[in-house]
């Protein structure tokens, strides 16, 4: 994959402001993510534990073996001085397209069946009950194909209207927009999201596809400690995977327009997706989707690399 547009390089400090925090009040946080193949969703969890306005009450994992992707979640969580709680969830797609595995997900690391995880329940169902337990106060960031949302959504009417917001990376919109990964994997499930009411910020490859983390910003989290070494082999595997010497970091773009929205331009409306798996996005000012359609891209790719580090020096 190619991308354009600034990269991150070595962290500053970000400056106090208050527009570095998220504008609401602190919302409990729930990541869904595809955690081991592309390493952009580790980076994302990086952003969130080196945010501590931000509070992971759980992840669900999605998509092939999530119970491997369940025990890395875990284990780099553990790297930065958390015990996360990870649920596997659903492991086929509800559109019954095959999943799709790069090969290389968690060989950088030893003895991953130690880890804990939460396998005694559903992740649909602990989705349920997460956010029953405080309707309206549950923010979820879906970076991975959506049959745990989709799911969450069949299994208890009240909880769409019991999230918060629904930050997503999908889709791809605008002039030569494509099929998206997120999207396209499983597009049963990610009609049912879009359809389901549930108010939703999304970031596409338009945004996603401006920013690429570089050798300086991944040498930068290389050297932060234990968890930067240990994020810094993701990267290479995945960096040895597309043999492309950068990261493009399309889901911790989506993690940061929750933490800091004041960087991010939408707009209000809807979307449906195509049988091909194409997002169409239609203006509307009563629709339930708010699509990021600019960013500060050198704002964002600063503050990216800033955080990863800042939760990496946590040990």
């Amino acid at each position: 994959m190619t991308a354009a547009g600034p990269t991150a390089g070595t962290p500053k400090p970000i400056p106090t402001d208050p527009r570095n925090t998220v504008t609401h009040p602190l919302a409990d946080i729930l990541l869904d993510t595809d955690i081991g193949s592309d390493v952009d969703d580790a980076l994302a969890l990086g952003v969130l534990l080196g945010s501590p306005e931000a509070r992971i009450t759980g992840i669900t994992t999605v998509y092939g073996d999530t119970l491997l992707r369940a025990r890395l979640a875990h284990r780099l969580g553990a790297l930065a001085g958390h015990d996360l709680t990870v649920v596997p969830g659903a492991t086929e797609t509800l559109s019954g397209k095959e999943v799709w595995w790069a090969g290389h997900e968690g060989r950088a690391f030893t003895d991953l069946e130690t880890e804990p995880v939460r396998d005694t329940v559903a992740a649909d169902r602990f989705l349920v009950d997460s956010v029953l337990a405080r309707p309206g106060a549950t923010d979820i960031i879906a970076i991975a194909p959506l049959a745990n949302i989709a799911r969450a959504i069949r299994l208890d009417d009240r909880f769409a209207a019991g999230v918060r917001t629904l930050y997503m990376m999908g889709g791809s919109f605008g002039p030569g927009a494509k099929a998206e990964h997120n999207i396209v994997s499983d597009i049963t499930a990610a009609r049912a999201v879009f359809g389901s009411g549930i108010r939703t910020v999304v970031t596409g490859l338009d945004i996603t596809t401006r920013l690429r983390i570089e050798q300086p910003g991944i040498e930068a989290i290389r050297e932060a400690g234990a968890y930067g070494a240990a994020l810094a082999r993701e990267i290479d595997a995945w960096t040895g995977f597309t043999g492309e010497p950068w990261s493009v970091p399309h889901d911790p773009i989506t993690a940061l327009s929750l933490l800091r929205p004041d960087l991010y331009t939408t707009e209000r409306g809807t979307v449906e997706v195509t049988d091909e798996g194409l997002t169409v996005f239609t203006a509307d000012p009563d629709g339930n989707v708010d699509l990021v359609v600019d960013a500060d891209v050198e704002a964002v790719a600063q503050e990216i690399v800033t955080r990863i580090v800042r939760a990496s020096k946590r040990d």
